[in-house]
């Protein structure tokens, strides 16, 4: 199915068409030319080849194809991409009769989604608890809707006779996490949450997948109470307002996480869009993954409670090992960012403003609660150096080395022993988009040019410069290699060849490759002439000399 669906995709539309409705593209040459949406710049760095259907950014290292660029921009998978791009081209989805978990996921989605719409009537405009208890806590009429908030009323089976009614059974309402089965009355089913504000849990593509009850009774012992893991909500993959969030945070270039969904939502309504929350779980390579398609950095608004700091040192650590950089806002002990998002919003803009590196934040917290020096050199021998430990870059962990040691009183060469005896927590792996890029800068010089002119022929195919690059290739080395040329290689090689390059427009690059192939065979032949001579060889001296006065000579020529 996803071969031909791809084949009807790509016939219906251009990369153009989709990049176009995300970056406004201008004519350069043979390509198309735009500010890169991954990353903030005032050169453009992004291209798109028409011709190849593909796309390079350079200011991120990044390329693909339209089903790329749709996984990267919308935070989906492929299969995700498939759907998006389907629906743009007008191509319909046919799926295999084999294919039955296709069936059984649309079935919970829909189901998730009959709930939604229930919990969100059930909440109404005033006249429930839940939507009252929102307004309370400053949750503006908008803020409601856009987020669709419901209200599970307090009723032991309301949602699974209406979803019943609509002929769910009750084998898909528990795989959707929305009843449970009553202690000691097996086989008698009720609704999961009730009396509770509902918060729909989405997918990056804005497919709800879970619920989070706020309780509205001050007495139930779950304050709040989260769905369960299903088919369609692992709670390490999910970041609670990434859908409405993605944007906001490529554009800004950080993304600010909180714990909780009112956190969010109070901080989204007062114009912070690029915050998403966690859902009852800690920070997983997952969810950096998810974070890092959109942004390198981090910003931390935590409770500043013992708790609230403990969450944020160990979200620190796994985000450095990422290789994300991380600062952190210093909140207020006793409020959490809802309460200054009422209360005083100018006042949490401020201390965003003043948010320090993650390193700087631990170090002057610890400062101000701890005023014996060595409990407080002690403390940060537990709570700092696994921060600067998990730091990827060796210039960034230096320099926080010497911002420990000035503010610790000590002196650097203290902090990277006792960094040593320090264990490193496992590095949060946020999963590379696409395969890594060769290294161009470690390979041969013979290696790197080889790459450029196989581009030139990949780049302008039949064409006579493409003809004549290839012929050369063959006669330097002896054989044209089968393997494909990097994205970024091909785009690099467009930009400097232009539109519609003559037969001849190469020829500087290939006499410059022939050199290089041949003063690297030169070096290897005077080797081994050294070795024959070590060695007291006189054939091997014979041939060896005889090999360097040819390669010589045609350097000589060249």
């Amino acid at each position: 199915m996803a071969a031909d669906t791809v084949e009807q995709i790509k016939q219906k539309l251009t990369i153009t068409d989709v990049v176009g409705q995300y970056v406004k593209l201008t004519r350069a040459g043979r390509y198309m030319r735009g500010l890169s949406p991954f990353n903030k710049e005032k050169t453009p760095s992004f291209f798109v080849n028409p011709e190849r259907g593909s796309y390079y950014c350079f200011s991120s290292s990044q390329g693909g194809d339209m089903f790329t660029f749709i996984e990267k921009m919308e935070g989906v998978d492929f299969k995700g991409a498939l759907k998006i791009l389907a629906e743009k081209a007008g191509v319909e989805l046919v799926y295999q009769k084999g294919n039955q978990d296709k069936g059984k996921l649309d079935r919970l989605r829909e189901a998730m989604a009959r709930a939604e719409a229930f919990y969100a009537a059930e909440c109404g405009e005033g006249r429930s608890a839940a939507y009252r208890y929102a307004v309370e806590r400053g949750l503006k009429q908008e803020t409601i809707k856009e987020w669709n908030l419901g209200y599970a009323p307090d009723s032991w089976r309301a949602l699974l006779e209406k979803l019943s009614a609509d002929g769910f059974t009750t084998q898909e309402l528990i795989a959707a996490g929305l009843i449970k089965e009553a202690d000691g009355k097996k086989g008698t089913w009720y609704d999961r949450f009730r009396n509770r504000l509902m918060f729909p849990i989405r997918d990056s593509a804005g497919r709800t997948v879970a619920f989070t009850g706020r309780a509205l009774d001050p007495n139930d012992q779950a304050k709040y109470l989260n769905s369960p893991e299903t088919e369609l909500y692992k709670k390490h993959e999910i970041l609670f307002g990434m859908d409405k969030a993605k944007d906001a945070i490529r554009t800004r270039g950080f993304a600010v996480l909180v714990e909780g969904q009112m956190d969010l939502l109070m901080l989204h309504q007062i114009g912070f869009q690029n915050t998403v929350a966690l859902s009852g779980t800690a920070l997983s390579k997952e969810h950096l993954a998810l974070m890092k398609r959109y942004a390198d950095n981090l910003m931390l608004a935590l409770d500043a409670d013992r708790a609230g700091l403990a969450a944020a040192q160990k979200s620190a650590i796994a985000a450095l090992g990422a290789g994300m950089r991380v600062k952190a806002v210093r909140m207020p002990l006793g409020k959490d960012p809802a309460d200054l998002a009422k209360d005083t919003p100018q006042d949490f803009t401020r201390r965003v403003s003043d948010a320090k590196p993650i390193v700087e934040f631990f170090l002057e917290t610890l400062a101000a609660t701890e005023k014996d020096p060595h409990r407080l050199i002690l403390e940060a021998e537990r709570v700092v150096l696994p921060l600067i430990l998990a730091i990827q870059s060796p210039m960034e962990r230096e320099h926080f080395v010497g911002v420990a040691a000035r503010m610790l009183g000590g002196s650097p060469d203290a902090i990277r022993a006792s960094l040593g005896k320090v264990r490193a927590a496992p590095a949060g792996n946020a999963g590379a988009e696409a395969a890594p890029e060769p290294l161009i800068s470690k390979m041969k010089t013979s290696e790197r040019l080889g790459l450029q002119l196989r581009a030139v022929v990949e780049s302008y195919p039949s064409s006579a410069l493409a003809l004549r690059v290839k012929d050369e290739y063959s006669r330097i080395i002896g054989v044209y290699p089968d393997e494909p040329v990097p994205e970024r290689i091909l785009f690099e090689s467009g930009i400097a060849f232009g539109e519609a390059p003559g037969e001849t427009a190469a020829d500087d690059l290939i006499r410059t490759f022939e050199r290089a192939v041949l003063t690297e065979k030169l070096s290897d032949a005077t080797g081994a002439l050294r070795l024959a001579e070590s060695a007291n060889d006189t054939n091997a001296i014979q041939q060896a000399a005889s090999k360097c006065r040819d390669i010589a000579t045609r350097l000589a020529s060249l």
